[in-house]
């Protein structure tokens, strides 16, 4: 038997605002796209999926940390691009033992960390 990551799920309320932070701001590639769904990292053996919270378990996950860490090369350039789209930082960038570390909120507060390692 083989066992093997599929994706992680972050919930969100509003999918097209979602949507534009996603693809727009945080600049990740879309790899498909539902009515309640949007999957990245196409061609990728793992997907983040950004999902519509539908129901009650799902909402109680909005606006949280999500264990999420991304990264990202260039990781000044997109912090810059970021914060002029609006983007709200929890931690700012910043250099760390492991690297350099920023943590960025998307529209509903889920946070996920970027890092440049």
């Amino acid at each position: 038997m083989s066992v093997s990551m599929k994706n992680i799920v972050v919930f969100v309320t509003d999918l097209a605002r979602a949507k534009a932070f996603y693809c727009d701001l945080l600049q990740l590639p879309l790899a498909g796209e539902t009515e309640m769904l949007l999957e990245f990292f196409p061609g990728s053996t793992t997907t983040l999926g950004v999902a519509l919270a539908l129901q009650d378990d799902a909402r109680r996950l909005v606006g949280r940390h999500t264990g999420v860490t991304l990264r990202v090369e260039q990781i000044e350039k997109l912090c810059e691009g970021l914060a002029k789209g609006g983007a709200r930082f929890i931690e700012p960038l910043e250099s760390s033992p492991w690297g350099r570390m920023a943590v960025v909120a998307d529209p509903d507060g889920n946070q996920l960390a970027l890092v440049d390692r």
